[in-house]
C-alpha cells in the first residue's frame, strides 16, 4: 500500500487506515464480537492498513484493549493512534484536560495497548475549564519523555457557528494556532467524505500549507456511502445513527442520489469496484498528506477499504462527484 507521512516527523503510514471505534463504540452492540475485531485488525495489518485508530473513551477503555491484543504479537508492523480529553459517565460525555489528568491517562492507554510509545496522541476535544496551551503543554512532555511520538488534534464537533456567518472549522483553527506555539501538530483528525467535505473549505487547506497531516475520519458517510444500507432498515437504540438525521427513512431515501453516482463512477472502473472504493478514493485524491479512516469490524470491508489505494479516480471522475448533489440533512 502507499505510504503517506504525517506531519513534520515524516511519520509513515498507510494511505487507508483503520478506525476501531464500531468494534466496541457508537455502533450495533449486538454485533460486537472480540475474536472477529481482532482478526479484522490482523487482516488491515497485514494488508499495510497500518494506522490503528483509537481513543481511551472508546468502550470506554475496551477498545484499547482489544487493540493492545494485536499490538502484543505485532507492534513493529503498526502504527498506533490514540485520544485523551474525553470521559465517558452514565448518559454523558465530559471534557478533561487538566494535565495531571493527560498523563495519567496517557499511562493507563500505554498498559492498556500493552507498548511502550504511542505514535500518535490527539487531543479528543479541548477542557473549555482549560487553556488548551495547558493541556497540550502536558501533552508535549510525553513526547520529550518518550511515551509519544507525535501530537494531533480533533476538530471540534460543534457545527452552530454557521448560525453566525462563520465557517465549520475556523474555532478549530483558532484552537490549532494556539497549540502550534506550544509544540508542533502533526496531524488534525475531522470528518471528511462525499457527504460531508466541508474541511475542504479551510480546515484541510490550513493543514496541508504547514505540512500537517490530515486524518479523514467517517470517510464512508457512517457507512451510508457504501450502499449497503437500506431506506427505513432501523437502527438499535445504542447506534449513533438512531439519532442521526441523515439516517431517517425519508433522509435516507433522499440522499440515494449520492449513491448512484459513487455506482456509476465505479462501473466505469471495471468489476469487483464498489461505491465505498469510489468514496474512499475521492477522500485520497484530496491531497498527498490525507489518509482515509474507514471504521469497520469485519475483514470483508477491511479489505474491500484497502483496495481503494489502488484505485484512480480520473479528472471526469472527480469533477462527476464534485457535481453531484450535496447531503440532505445534517447534525445541525
Amino acid at each position: 500500500m502507499e505510504r503517506r507521512t504525517i506531519g513534520a516527523a515524516a511519520l509513515a503510514v498507510g494511505a487507508v487506515g483503520l478506525g476501531c471505534m464500531p468494534m466496541s463504540w457508537a455502533y450495533s452492540s449486538s454485533r460486537q464480537r472480540g475474536e472477529e475485531s481482532v482478526r479484522a485488525v490482523h487482516r488491515a495489518l497485514d494488508l499495510g492498513s497500518t494506522l490503528l485508530d483509537t481513543a481511551d473513551m472508546y468502550g470506554p477503555f475496551t477498545n484499547e484493549l482489544l487493540v493492545g491484543r494485536v499490538l502484543k504479537e505485532r507492534r513493529q508492523d503498526a502504527f498506533v493512534s490514540t485520544k485523551v480529553g474525553l470521559l465517558v459517565g452514565e448518559q454523558h460525555i465530559v471534557a478533561n484536560g487538566r494535565p495531571g489528568y493527560v498523563k495519567r491517562a496517557c499511562d493507563a492507554s500505554l498498559r492498556r495497548l500493552q507498548t511502550d510509545v504511542i505514535d500518535l496522541y490527539q487531543l479528543h476535544r479541548a477542557d473549555p475549564e482549560v487553556p488548551v496551551e495547558e493541556t497540550w503543554g502536558a501533552m508535549a512532555e510525553l513526547v520529550r519523555a518518550g511515551k509519544v511520538r507525535a501530537l494531533g488534534l480533533c476538530a471540534m464537533g460543534a457545527r452552530g457557528g454557521r448560525r453566525f456567518g462563520t465557517r465549520l472549522h475556523d474555532a478549530t483553527i483558532r484552537q490549532l494556532q494556539r497549540v502550534q506555539q506550544v509544540f508542533p501538530v502533526s496531524a488534525v483528525q475531522a470528518e471528511l467524505s462525499v457527504w460531508s467535505p466541508e474541511a475542504l473549505e479551510a480546515l484541510l487547506p490550513w493543514c496541508e500549507a504547514r505540512g500537517i497531516g490530515f486524518l479523514a475520519a467517517m470517510p464512508l458517510g457512517n457507512g451510508f456511502l457504501t450502499g449497503t444500507l437500506t431506506p427505513g432498515q432501523g437502527f438499535e437504540p445504542d447506534d449513533v445513527r438512531a439519532r442521526h438525521p441523515r439516517f431517517t427513512a425519508e433522509m435516507m431515501a433522499s440522499n440515494q442520489p449520492i449513491v448512484a453516482g459513487l455506482r456509476r463512477v465505479a462501473a466505469r472502473h471495471g468489476e469487483g469496484i464498489t461505491p465505498a472504493q469510489v468514496a474512499l478514493a475521492w477522500v485520497l485524491a484530496q491531497g498527498p498528506h490525507v489518509v482515509a479512516l474507514p471504521g469497520t469490524k469485519q475483514e470483508r470491508w477491511v479489505t474491500e477499504n484497502a483496495g481503494a489505494e489502488g484505485l484512480r479516480l480520473t479528472a471526469q471522475d472527480l469533477a462527476e462527484v464534485a457535481d453531484g448533489p450535496g447531503a440532505q440533512g445534517s447534525w445541525d
